[in-house]
């Protein structure tokens, strides 16, 4: 996995929490954040990273990401390593 395809696993992670007001609310509580927040950091590792941290403490959510987003379960981790600077072959 290279990092542009880590970066576009965290946006469409991001684009499913916003598909539903309580999963982005959720994510905003346990993160600090707020909207506005949201958009200036869109292109932040860190922020990314968070995106793929929440999604993979809640197994239910990452597996409903998973199949919407037709992203196998296995590649979430992977491509947070990536986004923390950790690139593994």
């Amino acid at each position: 996995m290279t990092r542009e395809g880590a970066e576009a696993i965290a946006a469409q992670g991001l684009a499913f929490l916003a598909e539903e007001p309580r999963r982005l609310s959720r994510f905003l509580a346990l993160t600090g954040l707020d909207s506005a927040d949201v958009a200036a950091r869109v292109n932040d590792q860190a922020f990314l990273a968070a995106i793929l941290e929440h999604l993979l403490e809640d197994e239910t959510l990452l597996l409903v990401f998973a199949a919407g987003a037709s992203v196998a379960p296995e590649t979430i981790p992977a491509a947070l390593n990536i986004l923390h600077g950790q690139d593994f072959p």
